[in-house]
């Protein structure tokens, strides 16, 4: 299997897949401790909107679909903080609305949506050099405001009232974090689609979590998962002439399954 780095597209899309791992992963530790998985799920299907506009108005769709996701983002955690509405309710809004953006607009536009599918369904093998150069900087960026921030953000994802009580700067690092979960996704869907990325986000975590008692813990040892999930994914799905992006997913969950049979275990030991 070695002699598929000797291809150029492959090791592109091997860093890509270590990059945004580690990139989910750290994102994933904010959204599964705030309880808000559906997010993920929420701001994807708003990116559609962008899609569809972006191929109606003849842009770049992904950078109309970046558009699309920090807005709606934003537009959550402004639902949450000033409206007074309920968070899974303000990702209902922008899951709807997105959704039927950007159906209307692929459905205007005329002939045939070019790579439509690459973003439903991902294609890991498509990523070239400037992505890499785009997700590293991501990376970089991300991990060094979650160092710098890092017990900042631990508050708010796990108390708000306490944090803001201690006069942390809570809205600044929600708005903050929203727009790395935002970003997050829209880089991630050249890789697994819109399809599967809420897995990728959060299986890496939710199998941290069975052997991890502490966030710092948590964090890398998801990161460790999606890492390995994802390179293992990439050349299973090589091999086996099958997507990889399905692959990575299947792997991520059969871990998780694991992880969960290992824990079910202990405890009936433990009784």
């Amino acid at each position: 299997m070695m002699e598929y780095l000797d291809y150029t597209f492959f090791r592109y899309a091997l860093a890509g897949v270590v990059l945004i791992s580690i990139s989910a992963a750290v994102v994933g530790s904010y959204i599964i401790t705030r309880r808000l998985v559906a997010i993920a799920g929420g701001i994807t299907h708003a990116c559609f909107g962008g899609l569809g506009l972006g191929y109606f108005l003849g842009f770049n769709p992904a950078a109309m679909a970046a558009v699309f996701a920090v807005a709606s983002s934003a537009g959550v955690e402004w639902m949450a903080q000033r409206m007074r509405l309920r968070e899974d309710s303000a990702i209902a809004v922008v899951w709807s609305l997105g959704m039927a953006v950007g159906v209307l607009f692929v459905f205007l536009t005329p002939g045939y949506v070019p790579e439509l599918n690459s973003f439903l369904f991902g294609n890991i093998l498509t990523i070239n050099e400037t992505d890499i150069y785009v997700f590293a900087a991501f990376t970089l960026v991300l991990c060094t405001f979650f160092a710098w921030r890092f017990k900042q953000i631990v508050a708010v994802a796990f108390d708000r009232d306490f944090a803001r009580v201690q006069k942390l700067p809570v809205r600044f690092v929600s708005y903050a974090m929203t727009v790395f979960v935002a970003v997050c996704i829209v880089l991630t869907i050249r890789l697994v689609g819109v399809m599967l990325l809420m897995s990728v986000m959060s299986l890496p975590m939710m199998t941290a979590e069975v052997f991890c008692r502490r966030f710092s813990s948590m964090v890398f040892v998801s990161a460790g998962v999606a890492v390995a999930a994802g390179v293992a994914g990439l050349f299973a799905g090589a091999a086996a002439d099958v997507p990889c992006s399905a692959m990575i997913v299947l792997i991520l969950a059969f871990v998780f399954v694991a992880a969960k049979a290992v824990e079910c275990f202990r405890a009936r030991r433990a009784s």
